[in-house]
């Protein structure tokens, strides 16, 4: 028999024992011969293209917004800046367009009056004459309006409007409701009070 035809020798069970035992020694690094420790690195630019694109599916976004996020994955800043400006290029980046339609949004799902549509665009990074001009598609009637309707919403019912105290303590509670919305406080009082003395006036030519 020569040596190419002699039978391997068999691996014992406890030899196999003994050889995965060994093998733990080297569980904290990858095994230099497989697939994962022979993969490239990941190139940054596709990385940062890929975030960007899964953010802008999700919802639109400002740039600052998205520069954020990569910076939150470890992005390097120019590469970050660099991929954002080629998403600007192709308009899929556009603060105008986010501003436009943000306003828009939280102006009628939300009530919000222009001081806070202001605060919560400058808190995404858009610039101040960008968020002046997405503000001009508001109108004062619109706010008031907007704010009556907020008002008419948030009466409780069953007050007795008659009742000084309680119509006090009504117009200070939605007074502070409509200034969280980004009212200012003498509108607020004001439109309340209008409001509330129009109900008072229903309320006792039903009497």
């Amino acid at each position: 028999m020569t040596g190419f035809d002699s039978p391997r020798p068999r691996r014992s069970k406890a030899g196999g024992r003994r050889g995965a035992q060994h093998g733990d020694a080297f569980q904290d690094g990858p095994d230099p011969g497989s697939s994962v420790a022979g993969d490239p690195e990941p190139d940054p630019v596709s990385v940062a293209q890929n975030i960007v694109y899964r953010q802008l599916t999700t919802s639109a976004k400002s740039r600052q917004q998205l520069a954020q996020k990569l910076a939150e994955r470890h992005i390097p800043e120019d590469v970050a800046e660099a991929v954002l400006d080629r998403f600007q290029e192709a308009r899929l980046i556009n603060d105008a367009d986010f501003a436009d339609m943000w306003v828009r949004s939280r102006s009628q799902s939300r009530k919000l009056a222009r001081g806070a549509l202001r605060r919560e665009l400058a808190e995404k990074g858009i610039d101040h004459e960008t968020v002046a001009a997405a503000l001009e598609q508001l109108t004062d009637a619109d706010e008031e309006e907007a704010a009556r309707q907020l008002v008419e919403r948030k009466l409780r019912p069953g007050m007795d409007l008659q009742d000084q105290a309680e119509k006090d303590k009504a117009t200070r509670r939605l007074a502070s409701m409509l200034a969280r919305k980004g009212y200012q406080p003498s509108q607020a009082f004001r439109i309340v009070n209008e409001v509330l003395e129009s109900h008072a006036a229903a309320d006792s030519g039903q009497r």
